[in-house]
C-alpha cells in the first residue's frame, strides 16, 4: 500500500511528548474525509509521520491551477466543500478531545482518485482543552485564511477553523486567491472584497462569470450568505462546522435537482442584481481553472506571526 511520509521540525522532549499524544489520537480517527495517520516515529531527532497516500491533487489546484485543460463543475466543487466540512465537523464535534485544525485552506484539502475530499496537514492543530486559557498560543496559519479574532487574541478555537473555511467558500464562488500582493488591505483581502460587495448588494460583481449565469440565484445567494456568516468578525456569531456542513448539504440539493425553486427572496434578487435571470442548468460547462490575480501571495505557504 502506498503511503505518504512527512518529516516534522525538530522539537524538544516536552514538545515531542505532546506531539506524540496528538498523533496517537489522530491515528485513532477513522473518517472518510480526514487523511488517515497510519503511524509515526518519535524516538528520533526529527519525528516522522506516515499518512495514507492520496492520489489526486488538492482543491487549490482545481480552482487556481495552471492546467487550463482541466475543468471542474461547480456542483463538484460544492460537493468537495461539503465533504471537507464534514471532516472538520467530525474533528470538532466527535473527536475526543476535540481537534482544532488551525490551518484550514484549499491546499490542505486533498482529493483521492474519485475526487473525494480529505482534510490533511495537522501541523498547526491542537487538542481543544477544557480550560480556555490554554488556547493561547503563537499565531500560526496562512495569509488570507487567518481568523482576525485569533490574530488579536492568540486564542485558537473551532470558530477559527470556521473563518478559514469561509475563505474557501469565497474561492469557490469567485475563483480568486485569498490574498493579493498589491493594493490596500481592502483591495488585497478576498474576504474584505467579498464582505464589501455583500454590504453594497454587489455580489454579482465578484462571482465567477459563468457560474452567476448557470446557477440558480437561490443557490448562489445561500452559499454567499453562509460564507458571510463564517467570516463574521466575532467568533461567537459564526456557525459551527456542523451547521456549515448541514447548510452545504441543503445547498447541494438545490444544485442536484433540476426542479429547484427559482423564485427567490428579494434579498437574493438584490445581492445578485438583475443580470442573473437564467434558470438552472443541471449540466454545467465546467469551472475555469487559474482565475487569479497578478503576483498573488501563494496560500500554500504558511507563516508564523509573532
Amino acid at each position: 500500500m502506498p503511503v505518504a511520509i512527512k518529516r516534522c521540525a525538530v522539537v524538544d522532549e516536552r514538545q515531542k511528548r505532546e506531539f506524540g499524544q496528538e498523533m496517537l489520537i489522530l491515528s485513532q480517527i477513522n473518517h472518510k474525509h480526514v487523511v488517515k495517520l497510519l503511524g509515526c516515529c518519535l524516538e528520533v531527532e526529527v519525528p516522522i509521520l506516515v499518512y495514507e497516500f492520496v492520489l489526486n491533487d488538492t482543491l487549490f489546484e482545481l480552482i487556481h491551477g495552471k492546467n487550463q485543460a482541466l475543468q471542474i463543475s461547480f456542483s463538484t466543487l460544492l460537493r468537495i466543500a461539503h465533504e471537507a466540512a464534514e471532516g472538520l465537523s467530525f474533528l470538532h464535534s466527535f473527536a475526543s478531545p476535540p481537534i482544532i485544525h488551525g490551518d484550514v485552506k484549499t491546499s490542505n484539502i486533498l482529493l483521492d482518485d474519485n475526487y473525494m475530499a480529505k482534510v490533511s496537514d495537522f501541523g498547526a492543530s491542537i487538542l481543544a482543552p477544557s480550560d480556555k486559557e490554554q488556547f493561547i498560543t503563537m499565531v500560526k496559519g496562512t495569509c488570507g485564511y487567518l481568523d482576525p479574532e485569533y490574530m488579536q487574541t492568540c486564542q485558537l478555537t473551532d470558530k477559527s477553523d470556521v473563518y478559514s473555511f469561509g475563505v474557501i467558500l469565497l474561492e469557490i464562488l469567485t475563483g480568486q486567491l485569498p490574498l493579493k500582493l498589491e493594493g490596500s488591505e481592502k483591495q488585497r483581502s478576498l474576504a474584505l472584497i467579498f464582505l464589501s460587495a455583500m454590504k453594497e448588494n454587489n455580489l454579482n460583481d465578484v462571482l465567477v462569470s459563468h457560474v452567476k449565469v448557470q446557477e440558480s440565484k437561490e443557490l448562489l445567494a445561500g452559499l454567499a450568505d453562509l460564507a458571510k456568516k463564517c467570516l463574521d468578525m466575532c467568533g461567537d456569531n459564526r456557525p459551527s462546522m456542523k451547521e456549515v456542513a448541514d447548510e452545504l448539504n441543503r445547498l447541494r440539493k438545490l444544485s442536484l435537482h433540476p426542479w429547484v425553486r427559482l423564485d427567490v427572496e428579494p434579498e437574493a434578487e438584490n445581492l445578485l442584481g438583475r443580470e442573473s435571470t437564467r434558470g438552472y442548468d443541471i449540466e454545467l460547462s465546467g469551472y475555469p481553472v487559474g482565475e487569479s490575480e497578478n503576483q498573488p501571495i501563494n496560500p500554500r505557504s504558511s507563516y508564523y506571526a509573532r
